[in-house]
């Protein structure tokens, strides 16, 4: 009976948890796809095209820099839980300055600069043809200025999450998500009198969408919250400790971020190869798909604050039964996904596009998606339990195994060698999750992450 009760009792935690998380993410995707849509919908079709393709480009840079600051993030979320499970709270305010400060110096502000200044070379770089890079140069200028605010509300988000506070995150974002949908429907398409802008429209709504969020998070670590409590008349002291678990916990996962993004912009640079309409059929596919990597987050979450708060109270059980009910959980949802996209992929592509050539080649690609979410999903999870634990540099393996390595080897191999087009390039996509799994998985078994310490 006890037991039972026990396993009630985790399962709720995890469900307080991850529910907000999940409903965030999920919308957030789903505003995502509105605003795809929206661009696939532009009267000119090559114009609709290259705006699609030119997001996803962009994006790329915009992606690697956000990866950074979410990698030192980590090292917040889990100080900020290992410190509530050893009741430290006076630790808090400390860790939540220097994150900010720290991500806003060497990260964001480097990044905005080479944003802005190299803005045409970055996306040639990245393979785009010259009509994506004429549709998307200052679309992606403006991204860059609303990168600052995202920045900063990231940090703020993964403090609150470390402390098991996901409703207020989701809350926020799903209101600057909804102004953010209907900012993009105005000046992409000029209504309401508001010139017709495109692609450049849609960047503008999300800059603005960020600084608002941005005001309300500050007015809430300000004003409201009982754990993450900011003063901003208490100067910040520089704290050794602090900082070491930053370096111990951050710099294995950014490495693994940069593993990540080249492997990733290696990838891109040969799906981008196969032309415009091709990338933006990759980019929807990408699109939908990241509809589908919000269980694994959410619930990767919440296996990061439980088992960063077990872990600081000495709970080491505790920790292990967090992570397996997170991911059982997390599959099921993941896989009922997995059902949908395999047999009415055709008519979700449908809603982005009606060139015929996208939906069927996409649908197509939709199907191997449907069978890399079980993998997936169960990797994103666990590894968010090891982060919580602290424990980074076996996410860091398994992302350069199954990104650096075996994604571009074999993508090299699907595209360029075989001629497989877009489909061998997602085939690649679906071993290099399978792999990543494995290993996430043996690391877990290990139960070397349980005993992973910080200062």
């Amino acid at each position: 009976m006890e037991e039972c009760y026990e396993k009630k009792h985790i399962r709720s935690e995890v469900l307080n948890i991850a529910l907000p998380v999940l409903v965030e993410l999920f919308l957030g995707s789903l505003f995502g796809m509105v605003d795809m849509m929206m661009l696939g919908r532009i009267e000119n079709s090559k114009i609709a095209a290259a705006s699609i393709a030119s997001v996803g480009i962009t994006n790329q840079p915009l992606f690697i820099g956000l990866s950074l600051v979410q990698a030192l993030n980590v090292g917040g979320t889990a100080m900020v839980a290992r410190y509530i499970g050893s009741r430290k709270n006076d630790r808090i305010e400390s860790v939540v300055k220097h994150v900010v400060l720290l991500n806003l110096i060497l990260l964001v502000l480097p990044i905005f600069i080479i944003g802005i200044f190299f803005t045409e070379d970055i996306m040639s770089l990245l393979g785009a043809q010259q009509d994506a890079i004429m549709v998307g140069k200052n679309y992606f200028k403006v991204i860059m200025v609303g990168f600052i605010f995202q920045a900063f509300n990231l940090s703020i988000a993964a403090v609150l999450r470390g402390a098991g506070n996901t409703k207020t995150p989701m809350k926020i974002n799903l209101r600057v998500n909804l102004i953010n949908v209907v900012g993009n429907a105005v000046l992409i398409y000029g209504l309401l009198g508001f010139p017709k802008l495109g692609v450049v429209g849609a960047g503008i709504s999300t800059c603005i969408s960020h600084i608002v969020a941005s005001i309300f998070l500050a007015r809430h670590v300000l004003k409201k919250d009982d754990l993450i409590k900011v003063s901003l008349k208490t100067p910040l002291k520089y704290d050794k400790n602090i900082i070491y678990n930053l370096i111990k916990i951050g710099v294995p996962a950014s490495l693994e971020q940069v593993a990540f993004r080249i492997g990733i912009l290696l990838y891109v640079r040969m799906v981008a190869s196969l032309g415009t309409v091709v990338y933006a059929t990759h980019q929807i596919c990408l699109n939908i798909l990241s509809l589908t990597f919000t269980p694994g987050q959410a619930f990767g979450i919440a296996a990061s604050s439980l088992v960063g708060k077990s872990l600081g109270a000495d709970d080491l059980e505790g920790a292990e039964e967090y992570i397996k009910e997170s991911r059982k959980i997390g599959s099921i949802i993941s896989s009922t996904v997995a059902v949908i996209f395999f047999f009415f992929g055709g008519k979700i592509v449908g809603l982005y596009t009606k060139n015929p050539e996208i939906i069927n080649e996409a649908s197509t690609v939709l199907k191997i998606i449907a069978f890399v979410q079980p993998f997936q999903s169960s990797q994103l999870i666990i590894a968010g339990g090891l982060r919580g634990a602290g424990d980074t540099v076996w996410t860091l393996v398994a992302t350069f195994l199954g990104v650096m390595v075996l994604r571009v080897i074999l993508a090299y191999l699907f595209v360029r060698v075989l001629g497989m087009g877009l489909v061998g390039a997602w085939i690649a996509t679906f071993v290099d999750q399978f792999v990543r799994w494995i290993v996430i998985y043996l690391r877990f078994r290990t139960n070397k992450w349980k005993y992973i310490t910080i200062r």
